[in-house]
């Protein structure tokens, strides 16, 4: 996916997200984030989209590891929720919209250049939220196109957990195969020990387990937001549990 495609996207489920919060209220339960309500979500959420927009802006060079407090100062009360958030939403849009394609700030994951991966990251962040929202407020979710669902799927498999330090191990190493049935997209995860490596999964041959079935089906299981049980699992399913169990990607 282009940059502009990602940013529209920011611009789209920030909006569906509101909409959303709004018709949930803030006390409401997340069901897909136990510990949060609604209220929560949506701080988490538009901190997380000025953190983002601090650093384009800055534009930072090195890690900015903080709290979100810091990063807000003063939290909204309850009647200026949705519109805080939005004006997160507008002003992150307009920050990666108007930022040169040079830019240079610091990124966390891999991708073609720093406003490549800020406005993907972005993008399904508020995405995976939207969908969050929507479940508090016993909506429908929204369905996902099949290219951005794969473009997600890519973005957890390639460059989340491949990361030094995360908990998604085995020994022995596991290979688990995630294949979307309606979209090209094929991966090859080996869970090694000490790292994940992951590969095109068309150009490999054999694994303890192969989990199929369209991208957004997929997108939704494996970032946690929708059960398994929808998918197709061949093979020894304990290799799909184990990656549920151990990826879950925080704020940290």
């Amino acid at each position: 996916m282009e940059i502009a495609e990602h940013i529209d996207v920011i611009s789209s489920a920030g909006q569906r997200l509101a909409e959303a919060a709004a018709a949930a209220g803030p006390d409401a339960a997340v069901p897909t984030c136990p510990d949060w309500v609604v209220r929560e979500l949506v701080r988490h959420q538009g901190g997380v989209h000025r953190w983002a927009t601090g650093i384009v802006a800055g534009p930072r060079t090195q890690p900015w590891n903080v709290v979100l407090d810091e990063v807000v100062g003063t939290w909204p009360a309850d009647a200026d929720l949705i519109g805080w958030f939005g004006d997160g939403v507008g002003r992150l849009v307009a920050t990666l919209s108007q930022a040169e394609p040079d830019l240079a700030c610091w990124t966390f994951l891999d991708a073609p250049s720093p406003l490549a991966m800020w406005a993907r990251r972005q993008a399904h962040e508020t995405s995976v939220h939207r969908v969050d929202a929507e479940l508090a407020a016993g909506l429908p979710v929204t369905p996902f196109p099949a290219p951005f669902a794969t473009d997600g799927i890519a973005e957890l498999l390639t460059c989340f957990i491949t990361r030094p330090g995360g908990q998604l191990r085995s020994d022995p190493a596991r290979l688990l195969r995630v294949r979307c049935t309606d979209t090209p997209g094929d991966w090859l995860v080996r869970i090694e020990p000490g790292r994940v490596r992951t590969s095109p999964g068309s150009d490999q041959t054999g694994s303890d387990c192969v989990v199929a079935g369209p991208a957004g089906d997929l997108y939704l299981a494996l970032w946690n937001r929708r059960p398994a049980s929808s998918l197709a699992v061949d093979g020894d399913r304990s290799v799909l549990d184990l990656f549920l169990d151990r990826v879950h990607v925080r704020w940290s």
